[in-house]
């Protein structure tokens, strides 16, 4: 029955809770501004004086301010979009920077809502403006300040922030960034990057998130803008910035790919995946300890004054990085978007190893995103359950998840159609594609081992998500082997059972769930030895059932029912059969979801399918009469629960579970009788 679809990310949406407010000091929270409490008054009053430098601390003080959410209402109340959009084209360059700074931080803590009442109250026309007034003066500015921070730049990075909350967050804003042509105003900060690679990369998470499921603009590409991200993807400088910079270009690349000129499409799909290869193949477990290490190097040789202060600034960074949240929020399509916290760009100057490091895990987790979606289905009628047929393996090959794509569009499902789509379409480095099959399978397992930090946590959990696409859309001689597989099992079981707490995250314990599942089916069918014994499934498949979420209760039935098959060809299994036979028959009888009881019959009907051990353990067990029992109380559930509650196509699935019940029950009872 159980097909284990991969969760397709979206980019990210931002935080409506508002960001951390960690940044805005205590005095400022225990300043009086009246009745309310709230300084949205004074501050945007200030914004008409005619000192500039009255009006860069108004906005400046608005920027720090509205990182508290619960001050944003006050600000909204007195027009403070319609007051602050002028700001953007003000006469002074550093009230155009701190004006589009406050407005960057209200869209970010504001969320959707506050995204759509900016683009309302027409935010995007000075927006707009200000851009190009920025880009046509980019090489004035570097020749006036080559010896200096380029202002000019400091407001574009600004200016493109705010476009990407915007355009992330409203469909109307991102209207108007098709019809304005904006896409080259943000290409023209793209290629800023040899000087400035932070708005460059501002540029590439803009162009990523316009970029998708947006067919009005990837009608208008051309070859400017491919040859800019090209150009980027060419890069070769070592920072991890710079490695970030390239994985978002190769994602934007991917976004295009069906717009991509025929002649050059297989060649810049090859340049996609080597890059997203590259960036895998850096060791953050190890890169990490090493910027720890040279920081407190560099603490320990910097004045006594300076060091008390970077201190601070990297107790801050750590505590935002430790205390961040990324809730999922499952989205139509089966695809999910995360909120967002990313707080890289408010890092505190001279903190290179931090902002290092947090670049490495950024394009880490981007680059597991981007494989995850070139391995899903873009069909709508993926979130209609992801076990859509009951114990039928014949649609999980690379063309069924593909559906509807050219077989060059997703290469890590090339080496199903190596003989094919590699000849049809002429790719001339056919060891790009072997070496994505294999690399990023041994990349990737590597990757879960990873320190426990929270964004490490997010790292192995994308890890773990595209470890089970990969092992949904390949076959097991294109990931290197029965011995890829086994070590990849051995990862996965240090992983799981050398974590005392795995039960209490809930995202990471679905996503190794479901990397378990997909990879016990591919050992299974393939006759391999498994290096996990039934003890620690049942433990891992015992904590899963506890959790709340439904898919992580289905994937553990499965992986006994998985288990239970295998052994049942063993001799001296019996014991062991009765113990899975015992746990899959709790879950069909007490488990409060239909699809979970479901997936557990259909489970007890493969591993009991066939076999002495098999009957002996049946017998022990009692299964006969216990399914008898069950057979009247799950169809009455059907008809009860089944209607309003589950989709038709569930209600499909569950219907053919209930005949095989009845088949599996005259079986058993033949069975019984010898």
């Amino acid at each position: 029955m159980g097909k284990s679809k991969t969760t397709k990310f979206k980019r990210p949406q931002f935080n409506a809770v508002g960001l951390p407010v960690k940044a805005v000091k205590e005095e400022d929270e225990e300043e009086d501004h009246g009745d309310d409490g709230c300084p949205a008054a004074e501050l945007l009053e200030k914004l008409q004086s005619p000192s500039a430098d009255v009006r860069e601390f108004a906005c400046a003080s608005i920027s720090r301010v509205v990182q508290q959410s619960q001050t944003i209402p006050g600000f909204l109340q007195r027009d403070a979009v319609k007051r602050l959009g002028p700001m953007l084209l003000d006469s002074s360059v550093a009230v155009r920077e701190t004006a589009t700074g406050a407005l960057r931080n209200l869209s970010a803590c504001g969320g959707q809502e506050v995204c759509e009442d900016m683009v309302k109250h027409d935010v995007m026309t000075p927006l707009t403006a200000l851009l190009r007034e920025c880009c046509s003066g980019f090489d004035t500015a570097t020749m006036l300040m080559k010896d200096q921070k380029n202002a000019v730049e400091d407001v574009a990075n600004e200016a493109v922030n705010l476009l990407w909350n915007l355009c992330e967050s409203s469909n109307q804003a991102l209207s108007v960034f098709n019809k304005s042509g904006l896409l080259d105003v943000v290409i023209q900060c793209l290629e800023r990057h040899p000087n400035n690679v932070e708005l460059a990369i501002s540029a590439a998470h803009c162009l990523h998130i316009v970029t998708e499921d947006n067919p009005e603009l990837l009608c208008s590409i051309n070859t400017a803008v491919l040859r800019a991200l090209e150009n980027v993807l060419l890069s070769s400088q070592p920072s991890m910035a710079h490695t970030l910079l390239r994985t978002l270009a190769a994602g934007t690349l991917w976004n295009m790919k069906g717009n991509l000129p025929a002649a050059n499409q297989a060649q810049t799909l090859n340049a996609v995946v080597a890059t997203l290869s590259q960036c895998l193949e850096t060791d953050a477990g190890m890169l990490i300890p090493e910027l720890q290490q040279a920081e407190e190097t560099r603490h320990q040789n910097a004045p006594v004054a300076a060091d008390t202060e970077d201190n601070t600034c990297a107790e801050f960074a750590a505590e935002e990085m430790d205390e961040e949240e990324e809730p999922l929020k499952q989205k139509k399509n089966g695809k999910a978007t995360r909120v967002n916290n990313d707080f890289s760009d408010f890092l505190p100057r001279g903190k290179e190893e931090l902002r290092e490091a947090t670049a490495l895990l950024t394009a880490q987790q981007t680059s597991l995103e981007i494989i995850v979606n070139m391995c899903c289905s873009d069909d709508p009628s993926d979130d209609e359950w992801e076990e859509s047929s009951s114990s039928d393996e014949s649609e999980m090959g690379p063309d069924g998840l593909c559906d509807g794509v050219s077989n060059l569009m997703s290469p890590l499902c090339l080496s199903a159609e190596v003989h094919g789509a590699l000849i049809n379409h002429s790719i001339p480095e056919k060891a790009n594609i072997s070496v994505i099959n294999q690399s990023y399978f041994s990349k990737i397992s590597t990757t879960l081992h990873l320190p426990r930090s929270f964004r490490m946590q997010r790292v192995q959990s994308r890890a773990l998500t595209c470890l089970h696409s990969i092992l949904s859309t390949m076959d097991a001689e294109s990931l290197g082997g029965a011995s890829a597989l086994q070590e990849a099992a051995q990862h996965l079981s240090t992983l799981v059972f050398g974590a005392a707490d795995i039960s209490k995250d809930e995202e990471f314990l679905e996503a190794v769930i479901s990397a378990m599942r997909s990879l016990l089916q591919m050992i299974a069918s393939k006759n391999i030895p498994q290096c996990m014994t039934p003890q620690q499934l049942m433990s891992l498949s015992e904590a899963a059932t506890r959790c709340d979420v439904v898919s992580v209760r289905v994937n553990a039935v499965a992986i006994l029912g998985i288990t239970g098959s295998t052994l049942a060809k063993e001799k001296g299994t019996a014991e062991t059969l009765q113990m899975i036979g015992s746990a899959l028959l709790q879950v069909a009888t007490r488990d409060s979801d239909l699809v979970v009881n479901g997936e557990a019959l259909d489970a007890l009907f493969d591993v009991f399918a066939d076999g002495d051990e098999a009957e002996t353990a049946a017998k022990n067990i009692q299964l006969l009469p216990a399914l008898k029992s069950l057979q009247p109380v799950f169809k009455a559930k059907i008809r009860k629960e089944g209607r309003g509650k589950y989709t038709p196509q569930q209600l499909c699935v569950l219907d053919n579970i209930k005949i095989n019940l009845r088949r599996f029950i005259g079986y058993l009872e033949k069975v019984m009788k010898k």
